[in-house]
């Protein structure tokens, strides 16, 4: 007889989570059992579980405060963490110090203390924990691994990386929870610690120093005073622009977005649709980066958040030439049902320019479903006991976490105080492997 299922329990049970349960659902599939669920909010919890039972499922609830019975009562083997980012610490931290293994969404978390005191527990226990870096799983993107470490153009001297988020998936981080950095972090943690991580993993190095700068440029109130907005309200619902707003989320419309937000606002006042133009908002929405790595590689980033078309821009300089990679990507909503990230096949290429020789435009390797096709491939390295192994190292631990979510702390740091920061100067970097290789 083989092992038992490996016994799951998720907390944080918004949009994203659903990715999860529906897999640990999947009899067909499932690699596990999903025997817990935790949130704050009561009546979305309260909606999982029956969910879950009305499959056949038997999973215990709780809130934050009954986390850790349920995790003894439970007999819990892996947590998956779905929190918003600020909480991840506070359900990692108790979940390693269980014995239990952990499954963190991106990023790993907000702030350079928060890490440390993650770190500090992974050492402490020698729990695994693993963050979903589902980036790192497109095919498109496995491709450009494959090609660089081929020797394809040599050693990378240089990055030029572009990311651009448009007015539709764009502006959502301006609606919700993520428009505060003591939520989220702001986007160059939240969001862009997948592009830090990318070129982390690309490079198989670690960043050494980081120097940025940022603003709100667009999600102001300027912006809705020149759109002509002048009578808008705290929130979409109700207000008296809507029907002249380009920025109008119509929730009541949205029915996979009211089933989780909209039906459940009495439980903890949580509002999925708040004015994007809202003089509260405290995240940029224009940024630029520059990171060194410890292999002599320089990276310049940028990531605006208001473009009129979504997708992003990447090439590495190399010492035997240049590898090209760009990606169109379909517009989408977080949580509205639709699969995120997917490819424009049409507007998704990778050209190889040797430095003595002629252009070459490659076949893209192309992938299923959401983010790119590397949803799919992330839950089966994830959630499979005996994974295939995997050449190209797209599995990602509490190292390859940190690392990428240390250039946004420290590319927040630097716009706060004008200055360089070095990575050996915050408190988690203590907890990591001198700069080298990254995971």
């Amino acid at each position: 007889m083989g092992a038992p299922p490996r016994r799951y329990a998720q907390v944080g049970l918004g949009a994203r989570s659903w990715l999860y349960s529906f897999a640990l659902a999947d009899r067909g599939w499932a690699r596990g059992e999903l025997v817990g669920l935790c949130d704050r909010n009561a009546g979305r919890l309260a909606q999982r579980v029956d969910w879950a039972r009305a499959g056949g499922l038997a999973p215990c609830g709780c809130g934050p405060e009954g986390f850790g019975a349920m995790l003894r009562e439970a007999r819990v083997d892996e947590v998956i963490v779905a929190t918003d980012d600020r909480d991840h610490d506070a359900y990692i931290v108790p979940a390693l110090d269980a014995g239990c293994d952990v499954i963190s969404e991106k990023p790993l978390t907000i702030d350079d203390d928060r890490l440390a005191r993650i770190l500090e527990a992974q050492a402490r226990t020698g729990g695994r924990l693993r963050v979903t870096f589902n980036y790192r799983y497109a095919p498109a993107r496995a491709q450009v691994k494959a090609l660089l470490a081929s020797g394809a153009i040599g050693d990378v001297a240089s990055v030029d990386f572009e990311w651009l988020l448009d007015t539709q998936h764009g502006a959502d981080y301006f609606r919700r929870w993520h428009r505060r950095k003591e939520n989220s972090g702001g986007l160059l943690v939240h969001k862009a610690t997948h592009h830090f991580d990318l070129v982390n993993w690309w490079l198989g190095s670690t960043p050494t120093t980081v120097r940025a700068a940022g603003a709100r440029r667009f999600y102001v109130p300027a912006t809705a005073d020149r759109l002509g907005l002048a009578r808008r309200g705290a929130r979409c619902l109700g207000c008296a622009e809507a029907a002249r707003c380009p920025f109008h989320l119509d929730l009541e419309a949205e029915k996979a977005l009211a089933a989780i937000y909209l039906a459940h606002e009495a439980h903890d006042g949580y509002w999925r649709d708040r004015c994007v133009f809202d003089p509260e908002i405290d995240i940029e929405d224009a940024m630029s980066v520059v990171v060194e790595y410890a292999s002599g590689a320089q990276l310049a980033y940028s990531l605006n958040a208001f473009m009129p078309y979504e997708g992003y821009r990447v090439a590495f300089n190399g010492t035997s030439g240049r590898l090209e990679h760009r990606a169109r990507e379909t517009p989408y909503l977080s949580g509205d049902g639709g699969a995120p990230g997917l490819f424009v096949k049409e507007e998704t290429s990778i050209e190889l320019f040797p430095q003595f020789g002629e252009a070459r435009t490659l076949p893209v390797d192309a992938g299923e479903g959401g983010h790119g096709g590397g949803d799919a491939l992330l839950l089966e390295d994830l959630l499979d006991p005996a994974p295939t192994p995997d050449p190209l190292g797209r599995a990602a631990d509490h190292a390859a976490g940190a690392w990428s979510v240390l250039v946004g702390i420290a590319a927040n740091r630097s716009i706060a105080t004008g200055e360089t920061v070095r990575i050996a100067s915050l408190r988690a970097a203590a907890r990591l492997a001198p700069a080298g290789t990254a995971g």
